[in-house]
């Protein structure tokens, strides 16, 4: 066992030899900085990209799920071949049949109506695993004044976790509201983009006053789009509306039920999963029956997107109304696929870390072992003094180490340095991560110890007769 007062002789008589061989040193070293910061700029470029992408799946809302109150009939719609639709009504994915119950008029206000949708039911859902962040809703109809001008726009009582859910949102102005604004039920607003502009033109609305269904609201932000794939446009329902805190708009609207739920997954690969968790959560919460109808609908993207896209109606229905993993179909495949992605990118900068890496690792090798020939004379004359080839062994190991791991720091600072740059420079998304940072300084010092072994043991052989033959 080497103590650890030999290992600090060790790097002090390491270190003096280094320093008087400055060039070969700094040679050494600078391959393998080249090395580090290539592999460091590589890791981020990939890392950003993946990010990059997966922000903008999370921004069209393909994480997102939706739980509705009540189970509303499908309005009247023709079909293909010019005849008139039979009312039916499309229950959620975990309960795709006709819903005989909820036909009659007098049962809530309106057909398929339901008031059970709750605050309790959605801290229930906010606590299942799967679920990333969620936001209590409610929503209605409201003109809006400010002063002379007035916009009829959508009002929204929500979470204030609901802009971490809504990726492609952005504040243009200001602030969300808070937690602590929802449990104070405070008369503040949010405006979307559409209603700001129409409502204060190019001002910043901060600070101003807006009158919605007799209540006086002071503006506390403005948010707007960052997504092309989510744009702002008029009646949109997302950048023409207004948010109040849920409990505001309770108390605004006289209402306690809630209108939605709106949920986001961490991975686009478990909404499937969650979906069918929500659902059975929820028909548990409302004492419902295995042969009773659902007082909810739980809808994934995939299901909105083929019911009110540009599908024939009847063939948006049939799909949806038969293929109740069409989410699974459709999202998981999307989330298997940048999982794919990701390990080939992965694979693909592990090859050039590898390359990079043993390029440098030769370069010290070929040093050391240079090294060595060059100084036999002084190895010699180490061992006749007592030194054990123990101790000369650890002596060029240490040497390596020291340069593998200069190597590594100043290759880190010029990886993260290129990253920045590159991020500036041409708009590339970049993201240099700890575990990058660790991992390409471990890979250097592991680099150190593998190429400079050989050397130094090569050196650890010298026996002093061997030094009285050099030169």
């Amino acid at each position: 066992m080497v103590n650890v007062a030999a290992l600090r002789k060790s790097r002090s008589i390491a270190t003096r030899a280094l320093l008087r061989n400055r060039l070969q040193t700094i040679l050494t070293i600078s391959g393998m900085t080249v090395g580090v910061a290539t592999v460091l700029t590589m890791i981020a470029l990939g890392s950003g990209a993946q990010k990059a992408i997966q922000d903008q799946v999370r921004a069209a809302g393909m994480n997102v799920i939706v739980v509705t109150a009540g189970n509303y009939k499908m309005p009247q719609q023709w079909t293909s071949d010019g005849e008139t639709e039979d009312e039916r009504t499309v229950e959620g994915a975990e309960n795709p049949t006709v819903n005989e119950k909820n036909d009659d008029p007098e049962n809530g206000a309106g057909q398929g109506a339901s008031d059970k949708l709750s605050l309790e039911d959605a801290a229930a859902v906010a606590e299942l695993p799967g679920v990333q962040y969620s936001s209590a809703g409610i929503e209605d109809n409201a003109r809006v004044e400010a002063g002379d001008n007035g916009w009829f726009t959508r009002m929204h009582g929500e979470s204030a976790e609901l802009p971490k859910i809504r990726r492609a949102w952005a504040l243009q102005h200001g602030r969300f509201f808070t937690e602590r604004d929802v449990d104070k039920a405070q008369d503040v607003a949010v405006l979307g983009s559409i209603v700001s502009q129409h409502l204060f033109g190019d001002e910043d609305p901060v600070g101003k006053k807006i009158t919605a269904k007799g209540h006086t609201f002071t503006i506390i932000g403005e948010i707007a789009s960052t997504s092309w794939m989510v744009p702002a446009t008029q009646g949109d329902d997302q950048f023409d509306a207004i948010y109040i805190p849920v409990t505001s708009a309770q108390s605004v609207m006289h209402r306690k039920s809630l209108n939605r739920l709106t949920v986001s997954t961490a991975s686009t690969g478990e909404v499937t999963k969650v979906s069918q968790a929500m659902g059975a959560l929820l028909r548990h919460r409302h004492e419902l029956g295995p042969d009773q109808p659902s007082d909810f609908v739980v809808a994934s993207e995939a299901h909105k997107s083929l019911s009110k896209g540009g599908m024939r109606t009847d063939v948006a229905r049939a799909v949806v109304g038969n293929v109740s993993y069409l989410d699974k179909v459709t999202l998981d495949q999307l989330g298997k696929t940048l999982d794919r992605a990701s390990r080939t990118m992965t694979a693909l900068l592990a090859s050039v870390a590898t390359v990079s890496l043993v390029v440098g690792g030769i370069g010290i090798m070929n040093i050391m072992l240079l090294s060595v020939t060059e100084r036999t004379r002084e190895i010699g004359i180490r061992r006749a003094v007592g030194a054990r080839s123990e101790e000369v062994m650890l002596q060029f190991l240490m040497e390596a180490i020291i340069l593998s791991i200069m190597g590594g720091l100043l290759g880190i600072v010029g990886g993260i340095v290129a990253a920045k740059s590159i991020s500036s420079l041409v708009q590339w998304s970049t993201s240099v991560s700890p575990a990058a940072v660790a991992l390409s300084f471990g890979v250097s010092a592991a680099v150190g110890i593998v190429f400079g072994y050989y050397p130094a043991r090569e050196a650890s052989r010298v026996t002093p007769m061997t030094s009285l033959r050099y030169e």
